[in-house]
Parts: C-alpha cells; sequence; structure tokens
C-alpha cells in the first residue's frame, strides 16, 4: 500500500523531520517519543516507538540514503511486522512525500488514516 501528501515545505525540511527522531512526535500524532540511542536517523539505528496509550513498537532501520532523501524501516508489535519505505521529493517550490507499507492487509487498513494524517502534517511548513 502506498500512500502519499503534498505540502508546502521544502524537501530538506521534510527530511531533518525524518533524519531527527525527537522530531518525529511533532508531526506524527500517533507518535509520543522515540527510545533510542542515537538521535538521528541511519541504518541499523534500533529502539521502540512509545505511541499514545502506551503502545510501544520495536524498530530497526534497515536502510537510510541521505542524498535521495530515502529511508526504510520494520516495526513490530508481537508477531505483526510491517515494512515502511519513505521518499521525499521536490514538488514544485515544496514536496512530496510517500509511504509504501509492506504487511498484513488489515493491518495496513487500519494504519493507513493515522499515516495519511501524519504525512500531511509532514510536509506543511
Amino acid at each position: 500500500m502506498t500512500l502519499s501528501a503534498k505540502g508546502a515545505a521544502r524537501p530538506d525540511t521534510v527530511w531533518q523531520r525524518y533524519a531527527d527522531v525527537d522530531q518525529w512526535a511533532s508531526w506524527s500524532p500517533q507518535i509520543k517519543t522515540v527510545h533510542s540511542v542515537a538521535r538521528r536517523l541511519g541504518p541499523g539505528l534500533s529502539g521502540t516507538v512509545e505511541a499514545l496509550g502506551g503502545i510501544r513498537v520495536a524498530f530497526v532501520v534497515e536502510a537510510v540514503d541521505h542524498d535521495r532523501r530515502t529511508w526504510t524501516w520494520r516495526v513490530r508489535l508481537g508477531r505483526i511486522q510491517i515494512r515502511l519505505h519513505h521518499e521525499v521529493t521536490p514538488q514544485g517550490r515544496g514536496s512530496t512525500t510517500s509511504l509504501t507499507m509492506y504487511g498484513p492487509g488489515p493491518v495496513l487498513l487500519a494504519y493507513a488514516p493515522l499515516a495519511r494524517l501524519a504525512l500531511h502534517r509532514l510536509v506543511q511548513p
């Protein structure tokens, strides 16, 4: 499943919002905080995302390309695992961000509304 959003935020701004895990909660309403040793996005970064309601989702970042503004990670909650691939591209004076998710269909469908909201907030100035 692929979702995308366009907005007025510059690509570098959007990418920095991804690259700095301390910013995730500012644009992703389902995230309360990120627990990890490193605070910058990089291959092998692992930890947990604490969602509202106290739910903790384990994650591992598989790949990051800062020049192309792409990154891929896996998240796991119990036996449920989802792989997420993010991209940021220039769009006129702003940017487009896309998210391609791989995992169980019902889980992706349930998560899609929150992901759409987060993507739209991510690309706002």
